[in-house]
């Protein structure tokens, strides 16, 4: 029986460092994840490391009289969840933040962020956000709505998707934001109808007051990591792949050295530190079972959200919008050198480095899937696993080139529950089509891979399953599901969540799946996920995190 201490406490049981301890996890329900043995009921454990799975009375006649044995009650049991794509440190850090997620009002903004002003430190900036303007109609926030209760320090404020930001007066000061400022490359910088900075920066803009926001204490990193882990493990995320900087790998290394790092983490560095990348490889190897970083991040476009993704057609025309953008748009291009990007991805692949790009837009994502398959003319076959991040919009011709030339889609599915609420404004019916293809991408015999994108949307992998069975939207308008027949099984989510996400950071081999000489990462649920009812299924919560071998419970 799971002993409860206190109500929800994060607590960790740990285990010796003495490799030999053996623990039975027996009287469970057990969806492997392993296509040789699907169904089990008991887990012996060795160390870190799974060495038998089968029934109860087979793993007990194995295990020794001093074995730990722990009963799991007859719960469900999977995997270790594997998350495709977080930005891990950002959302370490995000949890010490204000958070605007859910604000459906200029006076909730407003609020959320006075409150925050009052336990920040003198002359630091505001930072956060994850504010959405579609929950209150769609209108851009602007300037204003800090000005009006915050005005003596800067602020910049995150929309969810990461792709636009709402800076103050003063952090527009500080940047030197006028009416005279020109977009940068692969940026927008929004104006009213008399040429004045709203304070939304788009993509690339947004660097201009990033980069005057002063870094974090080496004690405040390893603090976001801590918080971020703790986070994961009580969702039951066992993995996660971290679309990070270069700054990150070093927190990770840092705490990989002294012990601390209790997630596995494969990180894609952003491409600009290409160089580097290549040469930690040459030096350092690809990594080891907890950490790996034999893998580039690259990004070709925007959001559908903040209406930069790259499309082949124009987008809809705005309604009701009194910022002075140009229409019609089909989004941007991020980058601000093409030929320099394909010089690198060539230079990166000659050294087995991993590509990820991310792409939304229907034309982003034939420009990347062409440039990969030129890559494998040039320089020949070899087991890359390319992923495209998000693969959010696809033309007629993409779906089909995700499995025949083993491109990974790295999807996020709980992006459908917001972006279906809003995103007819946005595109025509036949691109809406097109959008969060889970089951065709799966009938192609395409790698489908899932994750979050937290902070966009949360870390929680039952959310993600939730939306990819059901394909509601959070305004309740597609009961049945926003194009139903792209809906897939909960056992089709769970191998996106576990064993396809292994294969996609080259981990298949020790992670994904309970099988014999993997890594001990399982989880137990509260409800059984493949036979739970559509509100069950996204009320169950993890009651036990089990990581390595070593036990985190919850309650």
């Amino acid at each position: 029986m799971i002993k409860k201490i206190f109500p929800l406490v994060f607590i960790i049981l740990c285990c010796s460092s003495n490799k030999s301890i053996e623990k039975v996890y027996y009287n469970g329900v057990i969806w492997t994840g392993n296509k040789d043995n699907p169904c089990a009921s008991a887990i012996l454990i060795q160390g870190d490391k799974i060495s038998f799975v089968g029934t109860d009375d087979e793993v007990l006649s194995r295990s020794t009289n001093e074995a730990e044995k722990i009963d799991i009650e007859g719960r469900f049991v999977t995997p270790g969840f594997i998350d495709n794509h977080v930005h891990f440190m950002s959302g370490g850090l995000q949890l010490s933040r204000v958070d605007l997620r859910n604000v459906k009002s200029k006076r909730e903004f407003q609020e959320l962020i006075t409150k925050a002003d009052n336990d920040l430190a003198e002359g630091a900036w505001m930072q956060g956000g994850n504010w959405d303007h579609e929950l209150w109609g769609g209108q851009y926030p602007d300037r204003s709505w800090i000005d009006e209760v915050v005005n003596d320090r800067p602020v910049f404020l995150d929309r969810l998707d990461g792709h636009m930001g709402l800076a103050n007066s003063a952090a527009l000061s500080l940047a030197n934001i006028t009416e005279e400022t020109e977009d940068p490359i692969g940026g927008i910088i929004l104006k009213n109808s008399s040429g004045q900075p709203t304070g939304i920066l788009k993509d690339l803009a947004m660097g201009l007051c990033n980069k005057l926001i002063p870094e974090p204490s080496l004690e405040e990193l390893d603090l976001a990591l801590q918080k971020a882990t703790e986070h994961a493990h009580s969702l039951g995320v066992t993995q996660v792949h971290d679309m990070g900087s270069w700054s990150d790998l070093q927190t990770y290394k840092r705490n990989r050295s002294n012990g601390k790092l209790d997630i596995r983490i494969k990180i894609y560095p952003w491409y600009t530190n290409w160089k580097d990348i290549i040469d930690n490889v040459r030096k350092n190897g690809t990594g080891d079972g907890w950490l790996r970083w034999d893998g580039i991040k690259g990004m070709l476009d925007g959001s559908l959200g903040s209406r930069t993704a790259w499309m082949h057609r124009p987008y809809l025309p705005e309604t009701g919008s009194k910022e002075k953008e140009i229409l019609p748009t089909v989004g941007i291009i991020t980058l601000d050198d093409t030929t320099g990007f394909k010089y690198l991805l060539r230079e990166t692949d000659k050294a087995n480095i991993q590509h990820t790009v991310h792409a939304i837009g229907d034309k982003a994502n034939d420009w990347i899937l062409k440039e990969y398959a030129k890559i494998r003319e040039e320089h020949g076959d070899k087991d890359r696993r390319s992923r495209i991040e998000h693969a959010q919009h696809l033309s007629p011709s993409a779906i089909e080139i995700f499995a025949n030339d083993g491109i990974i889609p790295s999807m996020q599915p709980y992006h459908l529950f917001d972006d279906g609420s809003w995103a007819h404004k946005r595109i025509g019916h036949d691109l809406l089509s097109r959008t969060y293809i889970f089951r065709s991408l799966i009938d192609s015999g395409a790698n489908l891979t899932f994750g979050s994108d937290w902070t966009v949307a949360p870390l929680d992998p039952v959310k993600g399953i939730y939306a990819a069975v059901t394909r509601r939207t959070r305004d309740g308008k597609h009961p049945d599901g926003w194009f139903p027949n792209e809906k897939i099984s909960v056992e089709e989510a769970l191998i996106c969540y576990t064993i396809n996400n292994a294969y996609a950071a080259f981990w298949e081999n020790t992670t994904g799946s309970i099988a014999a000489g993997k890594y001990a990462d399982f989880v137990v649920h509260s409800s059984n996920l493949i036979t739970a009812s559509d509100d069950e299924l996204i009320r169950s919560r993890v009651l036990r995190t089990v990581m390595a071998g070593q036990d985190h419970i919850f309650e």
